[in-house]
């Protein structure tokens, strides 16, 4: 055989083998490299799409964390505020309660200087009215001087 019948003849068969694979095998091959070219495109997107959700939810948290902190530091500075307001109304209750004892304990020692100063002058009555029965010595009528004695007790 010749080489350029042997040459023409592989030409022909390699022309027949590329339409055949042309009509039938790269079409498959390509529509298989497209779908998942196109598969791939859809991956990326919902990656994309994914991690800017993620971004998004990343910082509504950063803002309700923010918030939610904000929110408890107001309440702890009320809980403190409240509680400084009744300690202060518990220490002026306390100083109340203090000045009326006071003023009570001083109301009852100044009534018990008074009786302390009653008894005094009745002794002192009695031991004038013994020392001027002494002096005279004869007995002095407490009943009969009562007049005389009641101005001796104002005067001490």
């Amino acid at each position: 055989m010749n080489i350029n019948a042997t040459l023409f003849l592989q030409a022909i068969v390699f022309a027949i083998l590329v339409w055949f694979t042309m009509r039938f095998i790269w079409p498959p091959i390509t529509k298989a490299l497209d779908e998942r070219a196109a598969k791939i495109a859809a991956g990326l997107a919902a990656a994309d799409k994914a991690k800017s959700e993620l971004a998004q939810a990343n910082r509504k948290v950063e803002e309700q964390l923010a918030a939610t902190r904000d929110e408890a530091g107001k309440r702890i500075a009320d809980a403190e505020r409240m509680a400084q307001g009744l300690v202060e109304d518990a220490k002026r209750r306390a100083e109340e309660e203090g000045a009326k004892i006071v003023a009570a304990a001083k109301a009852e020692a100044e009534q018990q200087s008074i009786r302390a100063r009653e008894a005094l002058r009745d002794e002192v009555a009695a031991l004038a009215v013994k020392g001027a029965e002494a002096i005279l010595r004869r007995e002095v009528n407490p009943q009969v001087h009562a007049e005389l004695l009641g101005r001796l007790k104002s005067e001490l």
